[in-house]
C-alpha cells in the first residue's frame, strides 16, 4: 500500500507542532536561568539598565538553542509517538498494512530537514548574535578585557596597558610559531585613553614568557622624535597562551559558511586548526545525528499503551540523550587532541546512533 500524502501531511505537521512547543519550553527556561546570572553580574553596577540585560539574554538564546535542539528533536519525537499510541492511531495505521519505516519516513524528513536549517540558517545567525553578545558582555560586564581577532594578515590582539596607563596597545604578528609562541613581523601601536596616538614599536621577533611580551630588535617610534633602537624590550600582559587559543579558536563564534576560510587563516598563520575542522564537520553531520534521534526515539514509544509507563518513558528519553551527548563530546576530545582522525570524531557519534536505531527496528518489526 502506497503511502497516503494525507498522512505524511498530518504526522510531519503534528511532529513540527510538538518539536516547536518544545524548543520553546526549554528556550523559555534557558533564557530565564541565562538573565539572572547576567542580572547576578550586573548587580555592582549601576549604568546597566534591565533593557540590556534583557536584550543579551535574547542575543545568547540562538547560541544555546542549538546546543539542545538534539534534545529538542528526541523528546518530541518520543512525545509524538507517545501521543499517537495514546490515541491508538499507530495502531489503526499499522492495521491498514503500513510499515513502521512508512511512517516515521514523515518524521525523519522533519527531522532532517531541521538538521539542514540547523547548520545553513540557524549556526550562521547564531554565531552572528553570539559576536553582539559577546561585544556587549565586554563592554558592560568586562571592561579591560583583551580582544584577539586573527585575518588572513595575521593575528591582531587588544591588551590594556600595564604599566599604569589607562590607554590600550594593539599588537599584530604576521606569523606565529608554535608550540613556542614566537610572533614574527611584530608590531605594536600604544594609545592613551582618549584614543590618541603615543608610539609604536616594531620588532622582528616576540615571544610571551612569563606574563610579558619579550621583543628582540626593537625599533620604538614616537611623534616627531628620532628612532630609538633597543637590543631587547619587554611589555607586561595580562593574557596568556590560554586566552589567546581559546578567544579566536572558539568554533561557537564562527559562521558555518565562514569557518573553511578561517581554518584556512589559521593554518596559514601556524595554529591548530583541529577544534574547527571537528566542528564543521559535526555541522555536516546533524541531519544523520537528528535522524538517529528519532528512529532511538521510536525504539522507546512504539509500544502498546498499556505498555508504556510515562515515568519510565522520560527517564529513558534523557538516558538516550545524555549517553549520545557524553559520546559526542569524548569522541571530540579525542579529536581536538589529535587521538584520533577529525572525521571519526565527527561522524562516528550520528553514525553509531543511526546504526544502533536501525539495527533496534529491524530486530523489532517485520519490516
Amino acid at each position: 500500500m502506497k503511502f497516503t500524502p494525507t498522512l505524511s501531511t498530518y504526522l510531519s505537521r503534528l511532529y513540527a507542532i510538538n518539536l516547536a512547543a518544545i524548543m520553546a519550553m526549554l528556550l523559555g527556561i534557558i533564557y530565564l536561568f541565562d538573565t539572572m546570572e547576567l542580572l547576578r553580574r550586573a548587580q555592582k553596577r549601576d549604568d546597566i539598565e534591565l533593557s540590556t540585560i534583557l536584550q543579551m539574554g535574547l542575543l545568547k538564546l540562538p547560541d544555546m538553542g542549538q546546543i539542545i535542539l538534539p534534545f529538542a528533536i528526541l523528546f518530541s519525537a518520543m512525545f509524538t509517538f507517545w501521543l499517537l499510541s495514546r490515541r491508538h492511531e499507530l495502531i489503526v495505521v499499522r492495521a491498514s498494512g503500513f510499515s513502521v519505516w512508512q511512517f516515521l519516513a514523515p518524521v525523519m524528513a522533519v527531522a532532517a530537514l531541521v538538521g539542514v536549517l540547523q547548520f545553513a540558517v540557524i549556526n550562521p545567525l547564531g554565531a552572528a548574535l553570539l559576536g553582539r553578545y559577546e561585544s556587549m558582555e565586554s563592554r558592560y560586564l568586562s571592561h579591560g578585557k583583551s580582544l584577539v581577532t586573527l585575518f588572513d594578515e595575521g593575528l591582531w590582539l587588544r591588551q590594556m596597558d600595564q604599566q599604569g596607563n589607562a590607554g590600550y596597545i594593539i599588537l599584530h604578528a604576521d606569523r606565529i610559531a608554535l608550540p613556542e609562541w614566537e610572533m614574527n613581523g611584530v608590531m605594536a601601536l600604544f594609545f592613551d585613553g582618549q584614543d590618541g596616538f603615543e608610539k609604536r614599536i616594531d620588532a622582528g621577533i616576540a615571544k610571551l614568557e612569563n606574563g610579558q611580551w619579550v621583543f628582540s630588535g626593537a625599533l620604538i617610534h614616537r611623534p616627531q622624535q628620532p628612532v630609538e633602537s633597543l637590543p631587547s624590550l619587554s611589555l607586561p600582559t595580562d593574557l596568556t597562551t590560554a586566552d589567546i587559543e581559546e578567544s579566536f579558536s572558539s568554533p561557537r563564534a564562527h559562521s558555518f559558511w565562514r569557518l573553511p576560510g578561517y581554518i584556512r587563516t589559521l593554518a596559514a598563520t601556524g595554529f591548530d586548526a583541529t577544534r574547527l575542522k571537528i566542528h564543521f564537520n559535526a555541522l555536516l553531520a546533524q541531519p544523520i545525528l537528528f535522524l538517529a534521534m528519532v528512529l532511538l526515539a521510536a525504539t522507546v514509544s512504539l509500544r502498546p499503551p498499556r505498555a508504556q509507563g510515562t515515568f519510565a518513558l522520560i527517564i529513558s528519553g534523557v538516558m538516550i540523550g545524555f549517553l549520545i551527548f557524553f559520546l559526542s563530546s569524548f569522541l571530540q576530545a579525542l579529536g581536538t587532541s589529535q587521538q584520533i582522525p577529525v572525521l571519526l570524531a565527527a561522524w562516528s557519534p550520528a553514525l553509531v546512533t543511526l546504526f544502533l536505531g536501525l539495527a533496534v527496528i529491524l530486530n523489532l518489526e517485520d519490516g
